[in-house]
């Protein structure tokens, strides 16, 4: 937006978010949920095909799971709850309704507060209720160049949360901000894979501007076709350029529903934006209204896992970590998880070193064993490397038995073959070499292999130390203490 337009204007987002729920059946009746990758229409039944006489049954673990989440964004939980129709007029689902939540939601009025450039920002959550998925609709083109459009019913009727908040976000980068923060909540509870990708988790910004200080709420557009947070960041920022020059043109802002075309960078017009009344809601007669006892939100409540934002001002507290370090061990659960079951095993090991393992176990984890990871397109709860193998490596390493060179090449053999450190180092002959003048040797090697380095050395250049270090390690196979060598080169270039 250029700059005359940002000190006219002010963003408005409101975001609606769907999100799968993870269960083993679908919302309403019991075909199976694991339906990726499976051929079209194969996880179905009458229920989910809409046909006539077929009743609906609630699945209990999906109200949980919505429960959960709404006690997770600090949502109040109604002691009643109720499913609605809602008259939906797609083809994507075969009754001709869709069973959603109206005017009864499971959960209401929570919040979620967002850091953006320093700064901490309260998204108000508005609802969030429970209902069902479509089928997948796939477009394709024949021969002719015709259109027409297949239909996959594996995904309809499964459960879906919709998380809806208030316009409260000012910027792209506030509602991306409350976003991500969203997702890492629903997978720290494991009510869902919040997958952008496979559609799993999917957000629907509701974008509008008004004169900066007026308190009337601008004409809304909603963006779909968002697969990933940088599309989302994309569209949002080309909707309000868009809508700013089309105010300061003097035209007016349609509400409609606009679609992001990734390849031309831009959004388009899809139809015109639904009222609630256009849907027709009313109450779903097939389905008996949800009791929500206060005992069972207790129960729920204590099985809420620790949330990333305590988890983070713990890890502060208790390992005096950074905060880039904290939101890079907390950015997943199962991330967190295994540093914390590492820490704990070399812990047991080594009692008195409680200064001092967090940090060596924490670098171990996010340099090391996540670069061999990445490499492989995996997540840390698929490593090959147990927590517990990790502070097996990462003792050995702090107690002198093996240099840090060996251990990356220990950890490399165990990520590989999944064998234990202590096997390994003994089969490779990697311990530390008690010999000083086989050090020595090495040192002398070196020195009188890099000339230049040691020119510069003596010339008082001390970074050129480092240009002799590798060369000693490589000659001994990380089997040399590095300090033990450090003090060695020091001597003997020192002597001249």
């Amino acid at each position: 937006m250029i700059p005359a337009l940002k000190t006219a204007y002010e963003v408005v987002i409101g975001l609606e978010v769907h999100a799968q729920v993870k269960t083993r059946s679908k919302m309403f009746c019991r075909c199976s949920a694991d339906y990726s990758g499976a051929e079209p229409n194969t996880h179905v039944c009458p229920v989910c095909l809409g046909m006539p006489g077929v009743l609906p049954v609630i699945n209990a673990a999906a109200v949980e799971a919505t429960i959960m989440t709404g006690l997770a964004l600090n949502c109040e939980i109604p002691e009643r709850a109720k499913f609605d129709r809602k008259n939906y007029p797609y083809p994507d689902l075969m009754k001709g309704y869709q069973i959603s939540e109206y005017d009864m939601p499971l959960c209401r009025n929570g919040h979620l507060d967002v850091e953006v450039e320093g700064q901490t920002r309260r998204i108000r959550v508005n609802r969030v209720h429970l209902e069902e998925d479509t089928a997948r609709l796939l477009h394709r083109t024949d021969g002719s160049g015709d259109g027409y459009s297949l239909l996959d019913v594996n995904r309809a009727g499964m459960p879906l949360m919709e998380i809806v908040t208030e316009p409260d976000a000012r910027s792209p980068a506030e509602a991306i901000a409350y976003l991500t923060k969203l997702r890492q909540i629903l997978r720290y509870l494991d009510v869902s894979d919040a997958n952008m990708e496979e559609g799993s988790f999917r957000c629907e910004p509701n974008l509008s501007l008004r004169p900066r200080g007026a308190s009337e709420l601008g004409a809304k557009v909603e963006l779909k076709n968002l697969n990933s947070f940088r599309a989302a960041h994309r569209a949002m920022e080309f909707e309000v350029e868009r809508q700013g020059r089309v105010l300061e043109g003097g035209g007016r802002i349609v509400q409609e529903t606009r679609g992001w075309r990734e390849e031309a960078g831009e959004t388009a017009s899809q139809r015109s934006k639904e009222f609630a009344h256009d849907y027709r809601y009313f109450p779903e007669p097939d389905l008996p209204p949800i009791a929500v006892s206060r005992a069972r939100v207790a129960e729920l409540r204590h099985r809420l896992p620790e949330l990333p934002d305590a988890r983070r001002q713990r890890f502060v507290q208790d390992y005096d970590f950074t905060s880039i370090d904290v939101e890079s061990l907390t950015e997943s659960k199962a991330v967190a998880d295994y540093f914390e079951a590492a820490l704990s095993s070399a812990l047991a090991k080594a009692p008195g070193k409680r200064q001092l393992l967090p940090r060596l176990v924490k670098n171990w984890l996010l340099r090391d064993l996540n670069s061999l990871l990445h490499n492989d397109n995996l997540e840390v709860d698929e490593s090959p490397v147990s927590s517990e193998r990790l502070a097996e490596l990462v003792l050995l390493v702090e107690s002198g038995a093996i240099s840090g060179t060996a251990g990356r090449e220990v950890l490399a053999t165990m990520y590989a073959t999944r064998q234990d450190a202590a096997s390994i180092v003994t089969e490779r002959g990697l311990g530390k070499i008690e010999d000083e003048n086989v050090v020595a040797e090495a040192v002398r090697k070196v020195i009188a292999a890099n000339a230049k380095a040691v020119a510069d050395y003596r010339a008082g250049k001390t970074e050129a130390l480092k240009a002799l270090m590798g060369p000693v390690m490589k000659e001994t196979r990380g089997r040399a203490n590095a300090a033990e060598v450090q003090a060695m080169l020091r001597a003997e270039l020192d002597r001249g």
